[in-house]
């Protein structure tokens, strides 16, 4: 059983090498621990330090594509060197590296193929309590989206068995949390969390500029996956809101039709015709994404397969390194 630890990273040369040092080598069920570094762009020492302390294998992005993609490459190289699990982390050392054996554990006992390390949010000094109210909305409306019961969305600490790995497949370019948590709900993938702990924050995060902005892309990015992976609910439920009150006009005119003559209300006949029509042109987009939905868990399920069926790449005695294009892991 081969464990591999991948560490996407953008100018981390300060505290990659502490996180990589943290990373047990020894885990009960695993023959073999191996690092994986992604370089997304990096323009210091990054690949430097990692070679330093200690990586197995370096992933070099030829440009900065942003955490989404970084990870996504990740995991088609993890799979490539023949993972059987998949860990990742972030290259802040934010996470406590000793609780890698509780977070595969359940993947170990197949008894879910998703695992995500649940932070003690409440606990956590550097999070204001803007920020914990925030992180538990939002895991609250990922978990209605995706019909599951994770309790820290955002948390990037997660393993991920190979079959679930390779059925991954991320459209969003801001970040990979909460996409992959819906996708897979929606895909029927067996999903877990474990309480994991969190090392003392070493530097302000770098994914977003301010909170203003992190609220602005984490629900740009729930209704984007949830009108990729729910179509039909999402456009039925817009729909639902113009047919109703469109309804209720006519009803309306019906109601002072028979009581008057309906003289003087034809406006609400006009309002009425106005919102059905946008309802049902709702309605039919809906009726084509949801189409064009099934069409991409096709092509989706076919890219599964073929990831897997790639031979598994032959083991180096020396750290590897590899440069890929954005274009090659698309």
């Amino acid at each position: 059983m081969k464990l591999i630890v991948q560490i996407p990273a953008l100018n981390e040369e300060e505290t990659l090498a502490e996180a990589i040092a943290a990373i047990p080598r020894a885990i009960k069920g695993i023959t073999s621990v191996e690092v994986l570094v992604i370089d997304d762009g990096s323009t210091d020492r990054t690949v430097e330090v990692a070679k330093e302390a200690g990586a197995d294998h370096v992933l070099r992005m030829s440009s900065h594509v942003g955490l989404a993609r970084s990870f996504l490459a990740g995991i088609e190289e993890c799979l490539a060197l023949g993972a059987d699990i998949i860990v990742n982390t972030d290259a802040d050392n934010q996470y406590c590296a000793d609780d890698i054996p509780a977070l595969i554990e359940p993947v170990l006992e197949r008894r879910a193929q998703i695992v995500v390390g649940a932070r003690p949010i409440r606990e956590i000094e550097s999070f204001s309590p803007i920020k914990k109210a925030l992180q538990r909305l939002g895991s609250w409306v990922v978990r209605q989206a995706s019909g599951s019961d994770i309790p820290d969305a955002p948390s990037g600490f997660r393993a991920y068995a190979r079959d679930a790995a390779a059925r991954l497949c991320v459209v969003n370019t801001y970040t990979y949390t909460l996409e992959t948590i819906i996708q897979a709900g929606r895909k029927r993938i067996p999903m877990t969390s474990v309480p994991v702990r969190v090392n003392k924050v070493t530097r302000p995060s770098r994914l977003f500029r301010g909170m203003g902005q992190y609220i602005k892309r984490s629900i740009s990015t729930i209704l984007r996956v949830f009108v990729i992976y729910a179509p039909l609910r999402f456009f039925f439920t817009l729909a639902a809101i113009f047919a109703l009150p469109a309804l209720a006009a006519v009803g309306r005119f019906l109601y002072f039709y028979a009581t008057d003559g309906g003289a003087g209300h034809v406006q609400s006949l006009v309002l009425a015709g106005v919102m059905l029509a946008m309802a049902t042109i709702l309605f039919a987009v809906g009726i084509l994404a949801d189409l064009i939905a099934a069409n991409r868990t096709l092509l989706e399920d076919i890219r599964a397969r073929e990831l897997l069926r790639r031979p598994v790449r032959a083991p180096r005695s020396e750290p590897s390194l590899k440069t890929v294009a954005y274009a090659d892991v698309s």
